[in-house]
C-alpha cells in the first residue's frame, strides 16, 4: 500500500504544480499602501491639507499644507472623473486646481458664483457651498450657490487640463432654493438635487452632448420640516436615499424606471437613537454607499459642543433596498460644520471622517459589520476640516 501510495502522490505533482496559486495572493498585492486625502476649510485662510494614511502601520499623517487663494476656503472638494484636477466651492467662487501629485497642487482658475445678478456680491450672504463633477463627457463641472440668491446652478465647462473653462448655463430652480447636495443616476443621464431651504427634491436631466441640464420634475419633501440636505444613489440607479437635516432621518425613494422620477417610498430611518433630551438639537449631515453599494452610512451633527454628533449604517439589497439599519453610534465630538463621512472608492474596508469642532481626521475599519476607529490625526487649525477626497 506505501508503494502505491507514493507512485499516486508522483502522479499528482505535476497537477498540483500546475494549478498552484502563486504566493503573491490578491490580499497582499494591496497591502501595505500609503493612501493620500485631500481636505479643505470652512473658513478663511484658504488652503489645501493632504494627508497621508497607512493602511498596514495604521497611522495618518499630515504631509502637506498647500496655500490657495486666501478668500476662497473650499468648504467642498471634489476631483475631476481622471483625478488630475481638484473642484472647490469656495464662498463667492468655483476654483480649480491642477493635482500633479499628491503634494503638487497648483492653482488653475477661479470664477465668481453665477445665477442671481446679487449671488457673487461682497454685500450678499451668498456662499458656494457644493460641487459635483461629471464622469462622463463632456466632463461639466455643477455647483451650488446657497444661502440667499441661491436658486440657480451654476454648470461650467472644463479645458482638457480639467481647468474650469466657461460657465454654460445657469439652469434656475427657486428663488427659495438652497441646493446641498447633488447626485447623478450611474448612467449620468439624470441629476438629482437636496433643497434644503425650499423643502423639495429635484429632477434635470442632462443633454449627452452639451452636459447642459432640463427640468424633469420637482417633488415636496415629505414632511414640511424635513428639508433634504444631501442625497445619494444606489449603483443599481434603482433606489435613491435623501438625508434630511431638519427632519434627521433619512428617507427612501425607488426611480420610476419609465419617468426616472424618485417616488417616496413611505420608508424612513432615523439618524438618531431614541431618548435624546429634547433640548439637544441636531443638523443631518451626509450619506454615501461603500464601493460595493453593499453598504450606506450617514451622519448628523450635534448643535451643541459639549453633545456629540451620530454616525450609522446600513445594509443594503442587491437593488439598493435597505434590509436592515445595522448602528447609531456617536461619533468623537459634534462634529461642528462636518462630521462628514467618506469612504474609500477602491474597496468597503476604510471610511474617512472629518471634524471642524477641533480639527482632525479620523480613519475607520469597516469589517464583518463593525465599525472601528483605527487612526487619528490633529490639524487644529482655522476652519479644519471639511470633506476628504480620496486621492489613491
Amino acid at each position: 500500500m506505501r508503494i502505491i501510495s507514493l507512485l499516486f502522490n508522483r502522479m499528482l505533482r505535476p497537477l498540483a504544480s500546475a494549478f498552484a496559486i502563486p504566493r503573491r495572493t490578491f490580499s497582499t498585492s494591496i497591502a501595505n499602501m500609503k493612501h493620500h486625502l485631500m481636505v479643505g476649510t470652512w473658513t478663511k485662510p484658504g488652503r489645501i491639507y493632504t494627508v497621508q494614511f497607512d493602511d498596514e502601520a495604521l497611522t495618518l499623517e499630515l504631509v502637506k499644507k498647500t496655500d490657495i487663494p486666501e478668500a476662497e476656503p473650499i468648504s467642498w472638494m471634489t476631483f475631476s472623473h481622471d483625478k488630475k484636477a481638484i473642484y472647490g466651492a469656495a464662498m463667492k467662487k468655483w476654483n480649480s486646481f491642477a493635482v500633479n501629485s499628491p503634494t503638487e497642487i497648483v492653482h488653475q482658475v477661479s470664477h465668481p458664483v453665477a445665477g442671481h445678478p446679487l449671488a457673487p456680491s461682497s454685500e450678499t450672504n451668498t456662499r458656494a457651498i457644493f460641487v459635483l463633477a461629471a464622469h462622463k463627457p463632456p466632463y461639466n463641472v455643477y455647483g451650488n450657490p446657497f444661502y440667499n440668491y441661491a436658486g440657480y446652478g451654476n454648470v461650467f465647462s472644463v479645458k482638457p487640463d480639467g481647468a474650469l473653462d466657461s460657465n454654460v448655463q445657469n439652469y434656475e430652480y427657486d428663488p427659495k432654493t438652497g441646493i446641498h447636495g447633488m447626485v447623478f443616476d450611474p448612467t449620468e443621464t439624470y441629476l438629482y438635487s437636496a433643497d434644503l431651504s425650499a423643502n423639495k427634491i429635484w429632477t434635470h436631466l442632462k443633454d449627452p452632448q452639451t452636459g447642459e441640464l432640463t427640468l424633469v420634475d420637482c417633488l415636496e419633501a415629505p414632511e414640511p420640516g424635513d428639508h433634504p440636505r444631501w442625497v445619494e444613489m444606489h449603483p443599481s440607479g434603482k433606489y435613491l436615499y435623501a438625508l434630511m437635516e431638519a427632519g434627521n432621518r433619512l428617507a427612501v425613494y425607488v426611480i420610476d424606471e419609465r419617468t426616472h422620477k424618485p417616488v417616496f417610498t413611505h420608508i424612513t430611518y432615523p439618524l438618531l437613537p431614541s431618548g435624546l433630551p429634547p433640548r439637544n438639537k441636531y443638523r443631518g449631515d451626509v450619506t454615501f454607499c461603500t464601493k460595493s453599494g453593499e453598504y450606506l452610512f450617514a451622519t448628523t451633527r450635534s448643535n451643541h459642543f459639549d453633545v456629540t454628533g451620530y454616525i450609522t449604517a446600513f445594509k443594503l439589497g442587491p437593488h439598493g433596498e435597505i434590509e436592515r439599519q445595522l448602528f447609531i453610534n456617536p461619533t468623537s465630538t459634534s462634529g461642528g460644520h462636518s462630521n462628514a463621512v467618506s469612504p474609500c472608492d477602491f474597496s468597503d474596508e476604510w471610511l474617512a471622517l472629518c471634524d471642524d469642532q477641533l480639527g482632525f481626521v479620523e480613519m475607520y475599519r469597516w469589517r464583518d459589520e463593525k465599525l472601528a476607529r483605527v487612526a487619528r490625526v490633529d490639524i487644529p487649525e482655522q476652519g479644519f476640516g471639511m470633506n476628504a477626497i480620496w486621492y489613491d
